[in-house]
């Protein structure tokens, strides 16, 4: 399974990315932030896009709202992670059909479990 991160702070993008390598995940890219995530996306295929919500230049809701609305990327996964509690943001994300949430901070046991739902859909 191909992945791409993406996170502007470099500490999250290297805890998320060591999570992912102890659950056996290898093919692992990083974004810095939604304008680097859609190059990527237009240059690579990815099974998985792991994006935070908030971040400079494009956030996590454009980065998802761009890659729906792209016929070639409309059904990449896309799970967004964010410390993020306010419900009618909240809402707006799960309207924007995202595939996956998890809240800051998370445990390995949470990722895992949220993959493999993830998984399932696909």
């Amino acid at each position: 399974m191909k992945i791409l991160v993406v996170d502007d702070m470099p500490l999250m993008r290297h805890v998320l990315i060591n999570m992912l390598r102890k659950l056996e995940f290898k093919d692992l890219i990083e974004a810095t932030d939604g304008v680097q995530a859609l190059q990527l996306l237009h240059q690579h295929d990815f099974d998985l896009v792991i994006t935070d919500l908030h971040m400079p230049k494009m956030d996590g809701k454009s980065l998802l709202n761009r890659i729906r609305d792209d016929q070639q990327l409309q059904n990449t996964p896309v799970l967004m992670v964010t410390c993020e509690d306010n419900a009618s943001e909240i809402k707006e994300i799960i309207a924007a059909k995202v595939s996956g949430f998890i809240i800051k901070p998370f445990s390995l046991n949470i990722l895992a479990k949220q993959l493999k739902k993830i998984a399932e859909l696909v």
